[in-house]
């Protein structure tokens, strides 16, 4: 029963408080993961905003479905990172993800809940359940992205205590 139920979308959100954190210094050291640490290449379309506190950037990653004779073929997924900054915290969401189903086209994108149902419908779904083994790669894929980021976040230097210690003796 629960497998007829449409899956729900592939995306990973989260609201994080981090009070007197200031916008700017939020949105700055999440910049320079987007810049520096984003990992799911080749990466595209960043768009920071300062002054709004906002980051968006797509990544580029791959899932593995199987072909008819049961071979790993590869599919490239592209998914957007979105942050928003504000002076108590931070919200961001890896979501919008897009299949390019043919490799010869890598711009014709599908969406991915289109894609899913295109594969749900194939003749040898029953054998391959490429529709669950695309899904559960996304998802581990916007976990993973997720993951990376939160890391990156929670490691931030505490304020003063950047660079060589001073003057103390």
């Amino acid at each position: 029963m629960a497998q007829t139920n449409t899956p729900a979308p592939v995306e990973y959100s989260e609201r994080v408080p981090a009070e007197g954190s200031g916008k700017l210094a939020l949105y700055n050291r999440a910049l320079d993961w987007a810049q520096n640490k984003f990992s799911y290449a080749p990466k595209s379309g960043l768009k920071a905003v300062e002054s709004a506190g906002s980051i968006r950037i797509t990544g580029t990653g791959t899932l593995k479905q199987l072909d008819a004779k049961g071979k790993d073929q590869p599919v490239t997924v592209r998914f957007d990172f979105v942050f928003q900054a504000n002076d108590n915290g931070y919200n961001y969401t890896v979501g919008s993800f897009q299949v390019a189903p043919d490799p010869k086209q890598p711009d014709q994108l599908v969406a991915f809940d289109e894609y899913r149902l295109q594969l749900q419908t194939e003749r040898n779904n029953e054998k391959t359940r490429n529709d669950r083994r695309v899904t559960a790669q996304a998802n581990s894929m916007a976990s993973e992205a997720a993951m990376s980021f939160r890391s990156y976040m929670n490691s931030q230097p505490a304020e003063g205590n950047v660079g060589i210690a001073g003057g103390e003796n």
